[in-house]
């Protein structure tokens, strides 16, 4: 995959989740892990498209990309919790729950139910990369 550019880490995300936005937007990794780079799903392009063809659906979860590796949903979290600053709040807090990756798999349709239920009552859409049928609506 040639979404990343040397130490890079590509972060793929609902740009129209509010919640997802602001996890996104406060996690930190450290400086030895590369430069976090955050991708909105919803613009589509070869990242997308790259994830689309390994038939990833973004609606079910955020992607990190790290070099060559892939990390999804629970994975995703899970590494960037591993790569995170632990500085502020936040990104200590996003550390000690998501370093374990049992509590990163039990935790993450939790969050994932939440997003969906938010961006139900905000009328929004569903990314639906893989164009499957009667999925525009959550």
């Amino acid at each position: 995959m040639a979404a990343t550019d040397n130490d890079d880490l590509v972060l793929v995300y609902d740009g129209d989740c509010p919640m997802c936005n602001a996890y996104c937007r406060m996690v930190r990794i450290r400086e030895a892990a590369g430069d976090l780079r955050l991708y909105d799903a919803r613009e589509g392009g070869p990242i997308v498209e790259d994830l689309t063809a390994r038939g990833l659906d973004v609606d079910e979860g955020m992607v990190l990309i790290a070099g060559e590796q892939l990390y999804y949903g629970s994975d995703a979290i899970h590494a960037l919790s591993l790569m995170s600053s632990r500085s502020g709040f936040f990104n200590r807090l996003n550390y000690l729950v998501f370093k374990s990756k049992t509590l990163s798999a039990v935790l993450y349709p939790v969050l994932k139910a939440g997003r969906n239920l938010l961006l139900k009552m905000l009328g929004r859409s569903r990314i639906n990369n893989l164009g499957l049928a009667d999925n525009e609506r959550f």
